[in-house]
């Protein structure tokens, strides 16, 4: 089991590397967070390139590499959701500035919201991840807490603005 992973494990395989975010995961503050943040300039620099629906299947791609990416990765620790793996958040967070409401304010709204659904893990989110392994798992409860993003943003839309 490895706790600590380095420059060299992340470096040492293309599904490492992709599962720590590029490099993003070995923060020692916050790799969830560093990860999320790298969703920014990711989106900043796709979007205004594809349509909605092909940015959808983009990001359904990077789902299935990141299944791919985590299973092997947590294998390779020994942890299957080891703490530096930060593409399930990357992933979820690129999703979730897609389909939320345009503008400055409501990404940095639905960066803190989804930070916080994930840190928490609402209900049914906790008790899937804790049934749920392997790379589908890792990626899969990061979905939800999209999921949770997303529903409050449209609520607070349609109920103040």
């Amino acid at each position: 089991m490895i706790l600590r992973p380095g420059f060299r494990f992340v470096f040492s395989h293309p599904a490492h590397f992709v599962a720590f975010g590029f490099g993003a995961g070995l923060s020692r503050f916050a790799p969830g967070t560093a990860g999320t943040l790298v969703g920014f300039p990711l989106f900043w620099l796709l979007g205004p390139y594809y349509s909605p629906w092909e940015l959808l299947a983009i990001i359904a791609a990077l789902f299935a590499i990141g299944v791919w990416a985590c299973g092997i990765t947590g294998r390779n620790l020994g942890i299957s959701d080891h703490g530096g793996m930060c593409w399930d958040e990357i992933v979820a967070f690129l999703l979730i500035l897609e389909i939320a409401p345009r503008g400055l304010y409501w990404e940095i709204a639905a960066f803190f919201l989804f930070r916080l659904f994930d840190v928490v893990k609402p209900s049914p989110i906790r008790e899937l991840e804790k049934r749920m392994k392997g790379g589908f798992g890792v990626m899969f409860d990061d979905i939800l807490a999209a999921g949770y993003t997303l529903l409050t943003l449209a609520i607070v839309k349609r109920t103040w603005f």
